[in-house]
């Protein structure tokens, strides 16, 4: 009776162990994909940032200036001739 009572109960922690061991197998899994998404988030932003840190030292120079003031207030350099097409009637 002894030795059906043990055999009972290891069969049933093997049985308890390999249940859990699944469970956190599944787990592991979705930890990974969910860790693989984060690195690819953490990559793009990475590659976003590098291309706000490339713009904020291009609106710093001249030729920025220059296209904004062109194109948004309509200035020239002194020595453009601006040309406007005529009204035709």
């Amino acid at each position: 009776m002894t030795i059906i009572g043990t055999t009972f109960v290891v069969i049933s922690l093997a049985a308890i162990v390999t249940i859990k061991g699944e469970t956190l197998r599944e787990k592991d899994r979705s930890y990974q994909i969910r860790l693989d998404n984060l690195e690819a988030q953490v990559d793009k932003e990475k590659e976003r940032s590098a291309g706000l840190e490339e713009y904020r030292v291009y609106v710093q120079t001249k030729q920025y200036v220059e296209e904004v003031a062109k194109q948004k207030l309509g200035l020239v350099k002194p020595d453009e001739i601006l040309l406007k097409p005529s009204k035709r009637q």
